[in-house]
């Protein structure tokens, strides 16, 4: 569930700060990295909160056909909007092939390595930054698990983070998707894995893998493309001196 050091953003669904996670003898810096589900439902409240964090850079992890249908609202705020599509099939894909949730993830951090390290770039470039797919729980889910560990932060903290996902998705909304989502795929057996769950088991098996393949996370960022000061960069804009 949501805790007081939560940011309250009305309209915006799983919207939280990852300060304060654990990074061996430190801690990440609050007011930095925000990630959240889509701004299509901010009202001016919503709006004038997202203004008071200061955030000065939204990056949208969004397929075109997502953002369309649901336009983000932040009329006024002056941001630098970042557009990285993290997908490269269309969401519909996965519940058409009723791929698991490992699945999903390995293909995301294989097939859209570059721009998983567009991201982590964005997040170095500028802060406060906000991260953001439809739900926050998937393309956010990886993306931000990815610059956190590469940053420092411990394992199962990063993990714990990507979990709470599950506690933030309101019952409605899940049970909505979920209905509507089965009308079209009747016989799938990971959708509602899919649609609303964040398993810690799942991140802790895709932050393994990385490790086994490459290293680390960061070792994994190295590979496709990061350097070595850019890693440096995102420790310090992330990482509270100790």
């Amino acid at each position: 569930m949501s805790t007081p050091l939560d940011p309250v953003v009305p309209g915006a669904v799983n919207f939280r700060d990852v300060g304060g996670l654990p990074a061996g003898s430190s801690r990440t810096r609050r007011g930095v990295l925000y990630r959240s589900g889509n701004l299509a439902q901010l009202d001016e409240a919503g709006v004038a909160a997202l203004s008071e964090l200061g955030i000065r850079r939204i990056i949208d992890l969004r397929a075109d056909d997502e953002v369309a249908h649901a336009p983000s609202r932040v009329p006024g705020l002056t941001v630098h909007t970042q557009r990285v599509p993290l997908f490269l099939g269309s969401v519909a894909s996965f519940f058409a092939d009723d791929i698991t949730l490992e699945e999903m993830y390995r293909r995301l951090v294989e097939d859209s390595a570059d721009r998983v390290v567009d991201v982590v770039r964005g997040i170095i470039a500028e802060q406060p930054t906000l991260v953001h797919c439809t739900v926050g729980k998937d393309r956010t889910g990886v993306t931000v698990a990815i610059a956190l560990s590469a940053a420092g932060v411990d394992a199962e903290a990063v993990i714990a983070d990507y979990a709470r996902t599950e506690e933030l998705l309101p019952k409605w909304r899940n049970a909505r998707v979920v209905e509507k989502l089965r009308s079209m795929h009747p016989e799938a057996r990971h959708l509602e894995d899919l649609a609303t769950r964040s398993p810690a088991p799942v991140m802790r098996e895709m932050l393994r893998r990385l490790d086994a393949r490459y290293g680390s996370t960061a070792g994994y960022l190295r590979a496709h493309g990061m350097r070595e000061e850019e890693l440096v960069a995102l420790h310090r804009a992330l990482i509270a001196a100790a």
